[in-house]
């Protein structure tokens, strides 16, 4: 008992005090009970509350929702059991075996052109451009990827900047395959952070870590120079910043629209009827996103590149994100929500929190006052 004492007083320390926001006077003029009804008709502090509990938009952009059971009768279940026998025991080993057999490959090619050809840097590049075409072509044959892509293919030409929405880390593979983009990607562990390092520096791709803000100018002053080059690969950005569940985009930092150069959209869209493809880096690592791919049936996506765009006169580069931010919605059929990807791995700030407490307790004083 003296234990669950001392854990609830502990647990009334944490929580707000709405005295803290009032004023001595205050306190002592007003009434000594505070009924329900009260407190309910404090409408814009309870309105946006409810609001927030029963229209959680930002919640749901990185929430996977779990595919309807089919599975419930005495005929479907040895259908599903035959599946599952197939997917695990027959599919999966002969997937492992082409990922295998495409790495061995890759390396038995790359290696020596990485180190041999340091005096022909132009055949180098070109070599090892076609190679991670190569590899990720293999990744998508380990999902048995079913990819359509509608549009113009890319070509290399400086003043240009892709952005695409973002689900999963293999957005990357799917597009790569096509055309070797050189791409800003957050820095990884483990051996991805070893295959952007060693391979994917061949390309032109830039690494970032979103909690350090020096990062940030370096990227940008990198991005510059990245596109003034006629001969680099085409920039490949993602300007959510973070993967987003395939059925909402959320805003778009602003850095690729105040380039000053042409913004080429790609909207990619993931058809949910064998698998997810939404990576949710939380709850699930990369090796174990990819296992979940290679043991489904396939994975079936449509990439659509389209019109370039440019910055219109007098539009800001924010205005003119969320532009190219609608074009790619209405392409893939998700939904806008006005929010900040970022407030997925940071806190909200405690002078907003402060903030909203002092004008709760702003509206508890004004109802006082009318009693």
């Amino acid at each position: 008992m003296v234990g669950l004492r001392s854990s609830s007083s502990e647990m009334d320390l944490d929580r707000p005090n709405i005295e803290e926001y009032l004023t001595t006077d205050s306190i002592e003029e007003s009434p000594k009970k505070l009924h329900l009804r009260d407190l309910l008709d404090i409408s814009p502090t309870l309105t946006e509350a409810a609001g927030a509990i029963v229209d959680d938009s930002f919640t749901r952009c990185f929430k996977s929702n779990p595919p309807e059971p089919w599975n419930w009768n005495v005929y479907l279940f040895p259908l599903w059991c035959l599946g599952v026998i197939i997917r695990y025991g027959i599919l999966f080993p002969l997937r492992v075996a082409v990922l295998t057999a495409g790495w061995l490959v890759f390396f038995a090619a790359f290696i020596p052109a990485h180190f041999l050809l340091t005096a022909h840097n132009k055949w180098r590049r070109k070599i090892e451009r076609k190679l991670v075409e190569m590899i990720c072509s293999v990744f998508v044959a380990s999902w048995t990827g079913v990819v359509k892509y509608h549009g113009p293919r890319p070509s290399m030409r400086p003043q240009q900047v892709f952005v695409a929405n973002h689900t999963s880390m293999i957005d990357f593979i799917i597009l790569e395959q096509m055309t070797a983009f050189a791409v800003i990607m957050q820095k990884h562990p483990g051996w991805v952070g070893f295959i952007q390092k060693t391979i994917l520096e061949g390309v032109g791709c830039i690494w970032f870590n979103r909690t350090e803000s020096k990062d940030r100018e370096v990227v940008a002053r990198k991005l510059r120079e990245h596109i003034q080059g006629a001969d680099n690969n085409p920039l490949l950005i993602f300007p959510e910043g973070t993967c987003v569940n395939n059925h909402y985009t959320v805003m778009f930092k602003k850095g690729a629209f105040e380039l000053g150069c042409a913004v080429c959209p790609v909207a990619i869209k993931y058809n949910k009827i064998f698998v997810d493809a939404f990576w949710n880096s939380k709850k699930q690592s990369f090796t174990m996103h990819l296992f979940h791919l290679m043991t489904s049936w396939a994975v079936v996506c449509d990439v659509w590149y389209l019109e370039p765009q440019y910055i219109r006169p007098g539009e800001t580069p924010i205005e003119f994100a969320e532009r190219v931010r609608d074009m790619i919605s209405v392409r893939a059929g998700l939904r806008k929500v006005p929010w900040d990807g970022y407030l997925k791995y940071f806190r909200p700030s405690p002078k907003l929190t402060e903030r909203k407490q002092q004008i709760f307790a702003e509206s508890v004083l004004q109802r006082l006052e009318e009693k």
